[in-house]
Protein backbone atom coordinates (compact mmCIF):
# COMPACT_ATOMS: atom_id res chain seq x y z
CA UNK A 1 0.00 0.00 0.00
CA UNK A 2 3.32 2.49 -0.14
CA UNK A 3 1.91 4.14 -3.31
CA UNK A 4 -1.44 4.96 -4.15
CA UNK A 5 -3.10 4.22 -7.48
CA UNK A 6 -4.75 6.83 -9.89
CA UNK A 7 -8.25 8.52 -9.28
CA UNK A 8 -8.99 6.54 -12.97
CA UNK A 9 -7.90 3.31 -11.52
CA UNK A 10 -9.68 3.58 -7.87
CA UNK A 11 -13.04 4.75 -10.03
CA UNK A 12 -12.51 1.57 -11.92
CA UNK A 13 -11.46 -0.52 -8.83
CA UNK A 14 -14.92 0.78 -7.09
CA UNK A 15 -17.24 -0.43 -10.20
CA UNK A 16 -15.82 -3.94 -10.23
CA UNK A 17 -16.01 -3.86 -6.03
CA UNK A 18 -19.72 -3.20 -6.68
CA UNK A 19 -20.41 -6.01 -8.82
CA UNK A 20 -18.44 -8.24 -7.11
CA UNK A 21 -20.60 -7.07 -3.82
CA UNK A 22 -23.74 -7.88 -5.46
CA UNK A 23 -23.00 -11.52 -6.50
CA UNK A 24 -20.55 -12.08 -2.95
CA UNK A 25 -21.82 -9.74 -0.24
CA UNK A 26 -19.46 -8.86 2.05
CA UNK A 27 -21.94 -9.86 5.16
CA UNK A 28 -21.24 -13.70 4.28
CA UNK A 29 -17.49 -13.02 4.40
CA UNK A 30 -17.89 -11.23 7.63
CA UNK A 31 -19.53 -13.80 9.23
CA UNK A 32 -16.12 -15.80 8.87
CA UNK A 33 -14.32 -13.56 11.22
CA UNK A 34 -16.67 -13.77 14.23
CA UNK A 35 -17.76 -9.83 14.84
CA UNK A 36 -19.80 -8.99 17.31
CA UNK A 37 -21.46 -6.44 19.42
CA UNK A 38 -18.84 -3.65 20.75
CA UNK A 39 -16.09 -4.93 18.64
CA UNK A 40 -13.30 -2.33 17.72
CA UNK A 41 -12.40 -3.70 13.96
CA UNK A 42 -9.93 -2.01 11.30
CA UNK A 43 -10.26 -2.41 7.75
CA UNK A 44 -6.83 -2.32 7.23
CA UNK A 45 -6.47 -1.07 3.27
CA UNK A 46 -10.49 -0.60 3.09
CA UNK A 47 -10.35 0.93 -0.74
CA UNK A 48 -13.81 1.97 -1.49
CA UNK A 49 -15.54 0.72 1.61
CA UNK A 50 -17.18 -2.27 0.69
CA UNK A 51 -17.05 -3.90 4.31
CA UNK A 52 -17.43 -1.01 6.09
CA UNK A 53 -21.14 -0.36 6.49
CA UNK A 54 -21.99 -4.40 7.16
CA UNK A 55 -19.02 -4.14 10.05
CA UNK A 56 -20.52 -1.30 11.40
CA UNK A 57 -23.90 -2.96 11.83
CA UNK A 58 -22.60 -6.06 13.04
CA UNK A 59 -20.52 -4.27 15.93
CA UNK A 60 -23.68 -1.74 17.19
CA UNK A 61 -23.08 1.71 18.56
CA UNK A 62 -20.67 0.42 21.24
CA UNK A 63 -17.99 -0.71 18.92
CA UNK A 64 -16.24 1.47 16.40
CA UNK A 65 -14.84 0.86 12.59
CA UNK A 66 -11.56 2.34 11.58
CA UNK A 67 -11.33 2.04 7.56
CA UNK A 68 -7.60 3.10 6.99
CA UNK A 69 -6.59 3.48 3.10
CA UNK A 70 -3.20 5.88 1.70
CA UNK A 71 -5.66 6.57 -1.01
CA UNK A 72 -7.25 10.05 -0.13
CA UNK A 73 -10.49 9.15 -2.48
CA UNK A 74 -10.92 6.13 -0.44
CA UNK A 75 -11.13 7.84 2.75
CA UNK A 76 -13.39 10.50 1.45
CA UNK A 77 -15.37 7.76 -0.38
CA UNK A 78 -16.03 5.74 3.25
CA UNK A 79 -16.64 9.00 4.86
CA UNK A 80 -19.43 9.40 1.88
CA UNK A 81 -20.65 5.87 3.07
CA UNK A 82 -20.62 6.92 6.94
CA UNK A 83 -22.54 10.22 6.30
CA UNK A 84 -25.25 8.68 3.91
CA UNK A 85 -25.90 5.62 6.22
CA UNK A 86 -25.51 7.13 9.44
CA UNK A 87 -22.82 5.40 10.74
CA UNK A 88 -21.37 7.23 14.06
CA UNK A 89 -19.29 4.13 14.71
CA UNK A 90 -17.13 4.72 11.59
CA UNK A 91 -13.79 6.66 11.75
CA UNK A 92 -11.19 7.29 8.82
CA UNK A 93 -7.31 6.95 8.55
CA UNK A 94 -4.98 8.72 5.93
CA UNK A 95 -2.01 6.28 5.83
CA UNK A 96 0.22 4.16 4.26
CA UNK A 97 1.20 1.89 7.19
CA UNK A 98 1.11 3.40 10.93
CA UNK A 99 -2.28 3.50 12.13
CA UNK A 100 -1.95 6.10 15.15
CA UNK A 101 -4.44 3.50 17.43
CA UNK A 102 -3.35 1.97 21.23
CA UNK A 103 -1.64 -1.19 21.57
CA UNK A 104 -4.08 -4.11 21.97
CA UNK A 105 -7.17 -1.86 21.01
CA UNK A 106 -8.78 -4.14 18.69
CA UNK A 107 -10.93 -7.05 18.14
CA UNK A 108 -10.65 -7.83 14.71
CA UNK A 109 -8.56 -6.61 11.25
CA UNK A 110 -9.48 -7.58 8.47
CA UNK A 111 -7.05 -7.67 5.93
CA UNK A 112 -8.57 -8.38 2.30
CA UNK A 113 -6.96 -8.31 -0.68
CA UNK A 114 -4.01 -5.58 -0.29
CA UNK A 115 -1.37 -7.74 1.18
CA UNK A 116 0.33 -8.77 -2.26
CA UNK A 117 0.52 -4.73 -3.23
CA UNK A 118 2.39 -4.26 0.10
CA UNK A 119 6.43 -3.12 0.02
CA UNK A 120 7.17 -3.76 4.05
CA UNK A 121 5.13 -6.74 4.52
CA UNK A 122 6.89 -7.09 7.59
CA UNK A 123 6.19 -3.49 9.11
CA UNK A 124 2.51 -3.57 8.06
CA UNK A 125 2.21 -6.83 10.11
CA UNK A 126 4.26 -5.16 12.58
CA UNK A 127 1.82 -2.55 13.31
CA UNK A 128 -1.24 -4.87 13.51
CA UNK A 129 0.32 -7.03 15.75
CA UNK A 130 1.09 -4.12 18.54
CA UNK A 131 -2.76 -3.08 18.02
CA UNK A 132 -4.44 -6.37 17.93
CA UNK A 133 -5.43 -7.36 21.68
CA UNK A 134 -4.12 -10.73 22.83
CA UNK A 135 -7.62 -12.37 21.82
CA UNK A 136 -8.55 -10.58 18.80
CA UNK A 137 -8.56 -11.97 15.30
CA UNK A 138 -6.70 -11.26 11.99
CA UNK A 139 -8.72 -12.14 9.57
CA UNK A 140 -6.95 -12.62 6.21
CA UNK A 141 -8.05 -12.80 2.46
CA UNK A 142 -6.19 -12.23 -0.28
CA UNK A 143 -7.39 -14.17 -3.81
CA UNK A 144 -3.75 -12.85 -5.41
CA UNK A 145 -2.06 -15.14 -3.13
CA UNK A 146 -2.51 -19.15 -2.88
CA UNK A 147 -2.41 -20.88 0.75
CA UNK A 148 1.42 -21.91 1.13
CA UNK A 149 1.78 -18.03 0.36
CA UNK A 150 -0.24 -16.97 3.20
CA UNK A 151 0.94 -19.20 5.43
CA UNK A 152 4.81 -18.40 5.25
CA UNK A 153 3.93 -14.83 4.88
CA UNK A 154 1.43 -14.53 7.91
CA UNK A 155 2.91 -17.37 10.27
CA UNK A 156 6.82 -16.95 9.64
CA UNK A 157 7.46 -14.09 10.96
CA UNK A 158 6.56 -15.28 13.98
CA UNK A 159 3.68 -12.79 15.10
CA UNK A 160 0.38 -14.52 14.23
CA UNK A 161 -0.11 -18.12 14.20
CA UNK A 162 -3.18 -19.66 11.78
CA UNK A 163 -6.83 -20.97 14.74
CA UNK A 164 -8.88 -21.62 11.28
CA UNK A 165 -9.37 -21.57 7.93
CA UNK A 166 -13.04 -20.49 6.60
CA UNK A 167 -14.07 -20.75 3.32
CA UNK A 168 -13.27 -17.28 1.99
CA UNK A 169 -10.97 -16.41 5.29
CA UNK A 170 -8.19 -17.34 7.25
CA UNK A 171 -8.22 -16.29 11.10
CA UNK A 172 -5.05 -15.83 12.91
CA UNK A 173 -4.38 -15.13 16.22
CA UNK A 174 -2.16 -12.75 17.89
CA UNK A 175 0.96 -14.55 19.49
CA UNK A 176 2.81 -13.36 22.28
Amino acid sequence: MDKQMSNLMFQCMCFVFMLRDIFSPRETILMETGIKSGDYVLDYGCGPGGYVAPASKLIGEEGRVYALDINPLAVKRVQKIALKEQLANVETICSDCKTRLHDNSLDVILLYDIFHTLSNTDAVLAELHRILKPEGTLSFSDHHMNENDIMAKISDGGLFLLSRKGKKTYSFFKRE
